[in-house]
């Protein structure tokens, strides 16, 4: 990325400040507390440096340094830059989702949102935000990519898992699934694998529906067929498998995604298998937005419990995506 199309800048990194009243500014601050962070990028948060200074004096980190600005495209390079996203004096309240939390948490996503679109930053971050306000985020950001072919892929640092479908009721992720959605998935995630994860052949283990996976009827008609037909299109599928046998035998080392149905049958594995914190972000969007697998937290908000390891993932996530992105 260069400024003028001509000097080389760092990536300009939005970051939304989720729930106010959650762990969300704890694990931004603690995660850009170690300086080295800002020498690869220019993080830009969208929030409020009243709120930041609230919680940066409640947790003895008054050393913290930050610059304003009123535009992401005049940050400051290589600093922490604040963008306020209201001026006036918000009610923060520890420990509770409120209408104001909810509110801010929209603001922030929507105008870090309309930034990345425009093009003025290179990636979004988005810290934990109640779940309902965060789907609606994302709903948000899809509105202006329609014709793309999503998926939301999980990472840690010893596997990537992509989702059939997502964050819905088991019963709805039943109803959803079908050889054709099976398909466009194993696509994307091979897609995927190849830009922003440098791999030439991946190869993607599929996991079953149910319990036995490949051993019925219902699901030979559904998940078989869809590995089939996109092996025969290239694409390196591999199953069903089973997903307790998968991960218990640690037969998923030898792939280089996991396909999973739903998301507990994703999400389980993926966070008992690291120590270091789990992210995600949406595949197959032009744009670029991760997240940590954390949710606000409310019951240790304003305590110094937070750990900041999933939004340090999701922020080095991001940046690693844009430079395989960037030196194709």
């Amino acid at each position: 990325m260069s400024d003028n199309n001509s000097t080389p800048r760092p990536f300009r990194v939005g970051l939304t400040h989720g729930d106010i009243n959650g762990t969300s500014y704890e694990v931004i601050l603690k995660a850009f507390k170690d300086t080295r962070m800002m020498s690869t990028m220019t993080p830009i948060l969208y929030g409020q440096s009243k709120a930041l200074s609230y919680y940066k004096k409640n947790f003895g980190m008054d050393d913290f340094n930050y610059s304003l600005t009123r535009d992401a495209r005049q940050s400051w390079n290589q600093k922490f830059n604040i963008l306020n996203i209201i001026d006036q004096e918000l009610k923060i309240e520890p420990g509770t989702a409120t209408e104001v939390s909810a509110e801010m948490a929209v603001l922030s996503h929507k105008k870090a949102t309309e930034d990345l679109r425009d093009g003025y930053i290179d990636a979004l971050v988005t810290a934990p935000a109640y779940r309902p306000i965060e789907r609606s985020n994302m709903e948000y950001l899809f509105s202006f990519y329609k014709d793309s072919e999503t998926l939301r892929v999980m990472v840690n640092d010893l596997m990537r898992v992509g989702l059939v479908t997502d964050d819905v009721p088991l019963r709805d992720a039943i109803a959803q699934i079908d050889p054709k959605r099976i398909a466009h998935k194993l696509l994307a995630f091979s897609n995927a694998l190849k830009s922003d994860f440098n791999l030439t052949s991946p190869k993607i283990a599929v996991l079953g529906l149910d319990p036995y996976a490949g051993e019925t009827k219902d699901e030979k008609d559904l998940v078989t067929a869809a590995v089939t037909v996109m092996r025969d299109k290239g694409v390196f599928a591999f199953g069903p498998f089973s997903a307790s046998r998968l991960f218990e035998s640690g037969q998923w080392r030898k792939y280089d995604g996991v396909l999973a149905m739903y998301h507990e049958q994703a999400c389980l594995p993926i966070k008992l298998l690291t120590s270091e914190g789990c992210a995600c972000y949406w595949a197959g969007l032009p744009v670029l937005c991760t997240a940590p697998l954390q949710g606000p937290e409310f019951d240790i908000a304003n305590t110094n419990k937070a750990d900041p390891g999933a939004f340090r993932r999701a922020v080095y996530l991001a940046y690693d995506i844009l430079n395989w992105r960037n030196n194709k």
